[in-house]
C-alpha cells in the first residue's frame, strides 16, 4: 500500500473511532437533502377520484390481464398496431402499409416520383471519365468504379428522386455513357 493510501486509512479509521463527527456530518446530509419519495410510494392523489379507482384497478392486474386490456383497448378505440422498435421491426411495417393500400381504391395515373438509374453501355473513349464519375457518384473506389463500369448494364441507384435520376442521366450521356431511367 502506499504512502497517500495508508494516510488516507488512517484519518478514515481516526473518523470512525471518533464517532462524534460520523454523526454529526450524517445529521447534516439528512437536513439538508430533501426526502425522496418513489413513484410507487408517492402520496400525492390524482386530480380525479374516477381515474385514480382505474389506476388502482389496473396496477393490481397481472401481466396478461394488461395484455389483453390493452389489445381490447386498441380494437375499440381503433388504434392501429404499431412495430416498436428499430430496424428489426421495419419489415414488418410493409405488409400493414400493403393492406392499407389494397383497401383503398387505386388513384387513377399517380405519377411516379422514385427512379433507378441504369448504366447500360459506354463508349470506349470516355471510359477515363465515366469511371470518375461514377467513383464521385456512388462513392466507390477508383477500382471498384472500374470494375462497376466494365460490368455494364448494372444498376447505378435505386429510389432515386426524379430530378436527381435526370441529373445523372444527362450528366452521363454528356460523358459518352448510355444511361436509362426506370
Amino acid at each position: 500500500m502506499s504512502a497517500p493510501c495508508r494516510i488516507a486509512a488512517r484519518s478514515c479509521a481516526r473518523s470512525i473511532r471518533s464517532g462524534s463527527s460520523l454523526r454529526a456530518s450524517a445529521s447534516f446530509v439528512q437536513s439538508t437533502t430533501p426526502s425522496i419519495q418513489r413513484r410507487h410510494e408517492s402520496t400525492a392523489a390524482p386530480a380525479n377520484p374516477k381515474i385514480a379507482g382505474i389506476v388502482d384497478q389496473i396496477s393490481q392486474l397481472t401481466l396478461l390481464e394488461t395484455a389483453d386490456l390493452v389489445t381490447s383497448l386498441k380494437s375499440r378505440l381503433n388504434i392501429p398496431d404499431l412495430p416498436v422498435g428499430g430496424f428489426a421491426a421495419a419489415p414488418a411495417a410493409a405488409p400493414a402499409a400493403a393492406a392499407e393500400e389494397a383497401d383503398e381504391p387505386a388513384p387513377a395515373a399517380q405519377e411516379k416520383t422514385l427512379f433507378s438509374v441504369k448504366l447500360q453501355a459506354f463508349d470506349a473513349a470516355a471510359k477515363a471519365k465515366i469511371i470518375k464519375e461514377v467513383k464521385s457518384l456512388l462513392g466507390l473506389s477508383l477500382v471498384d468504379s472500374k470494375k462497376f463500369v466494365e460490368s455494364a448494364p448494372k444498376m447505378m441507384k435505386e429510389s432515386v428522386p426524379k430530378d436527381e435520376a435526370e441529373k445523372i442521366v444527362a450528366t452521363m450521356k454528356e460523358l459518352g455513357a448510355t444511361v436509362t431511367m426506370e
